[in-house]
């Protein structure tokens, strides 16, 4: 699909720009500018496309469907789990999205489910795994994040864990809900247009910095070189990638680059993608705004069953690769 591109990479670096192939410093331009391209246009067409099916998912809607399962809780894990990968989710909407859905009644156990299956089955994750990876590295991704989605939000609902959320979320409950309105067919294609472009602008940088990590990687460490530290055979690997990964905070398009680069140079695909995990679906920034309607055991509970949900994906994509 991208042959083209690598030709036009291979004209820039070695012919317009003068570098020897050979070389570790062309090498790594090399790799930045066929990734940088690829990855761009891969994400302008993932973001768009993602953008204007979830329309059909504002927050309400999701709020409305998952209040039908408020008899039936393990439908309602498995639903929130599922909407949790087409919904919008990040840091700065974790607190109204958690009030929301307490106000709606929808159990807590529940509201975890989505919480946690929304960060960690990243849409935009999933498209460039297709896109890098191929199609079963991203089904994977995909089942392990909903089941641990499913079974954290039973584990946190079986504990019963209500009176750990901050009061004043409870006393919203009497508040009206907005109306749904339903946008028209022109609409959801230029808003989703338009949430594309303005997307973009807000993380390119962090793409082309995860591309440009992964372009010194490619340039200056051989293949093979890590895997004594974080291949198959360090049992510690896993934990201590996720570990790593947590306090950074960075998106999955940013990430993603990296994943390739290190799997090149020996790090295991569940170690990697553990590490991609940890800094898209758990983050400081994450933690400070959930404090501000959980308690802190509620919040350590949270971050302790994703995390330990990470680390079981970790080994789980290392024993099946």
């Amino acid at each position: 699909m991208f042959d083209w591109l690598q030709v036009i990479a291979d004209f820039l670096t070695y012919t317009a720009l003068g570098f020897l192939p050979e070389s570790k410093l062309g090498s790594a331009i090399n790799f930045f500018i066929f990734d940088t391209v690829k990855i761009l246009i891969l994400l302008i067409i993932i973001i768009y496309a993602i953008t204007f099916i979830r329309s059909y998912f504002p927050p309400e809607k999701t709020k409305k469907i998952l209040s039908h399962t408020k008899g039936n809780q393990v439908v309602g894990h498995v639903l929130a789990a599922l909407l949790g990968i087409v919904t919008p989710f990040c840091s700065c909407s974790a607190v109204p999205l958690f009030i929301g859905f307490v106000e709606a009644g929808i159990p807590l156990g529940v509201t975890f489910s989505f919480l946690i299956a929304a960060p960690m089955v990243n849409e935009i994750a999933v498209g460039l795994l297709y896109g890098l990876f191929g199609w079963k590295i991203m089904l994977i991704y995909i089942l392990s994040g909903e089941i641990i989605a499913m079974i954290g939000g039973m584990i946190i609902g079986r504990m019963k864990m209500e009176k750990f959320v901050e009061a004043y979320v409870y006393e919203m409950q009497n508040i009206p809900s907005m109306e749904i309105v339903e946008p028209r067919m022109k609409n959801r294609l230029y808003d989703a247009w338009i949430f594309t472009r303005d997307l973009i602008k807000r993380i390119w940088i962090y793409v082309l910095l995860g591309i440009a990590i992964g372009g010194f990687i490619h340039g200056w460490i051989p293949a093979g070189t890590l895997a004594q530290y974080a291949g198959k055979d360090n049992p510690f690997a896993v934990p201590i990638a996720v570990l790593i990964g947590i306090p950074l905070y960075s998106n999955a398009a940013g990430v993603i680059p990296l994943v390739g680069e290190l799997t090149r140079t020996g790090v295991s695909m569940g170690t990697a993608l553990s590490f991609m995990m940890a800094v898209t679906a758990l983050s400081l920034p994450e933690a400070i705004l959930l404090k501000q309607v959980l308690k802190p055991r509620l919040l350590v509970i949270f971050f302790g069953v994703v995390g330990m949900g990470i680390i079981f994906t970790g080994y789980l994509f290392n024993f099946l690769l």
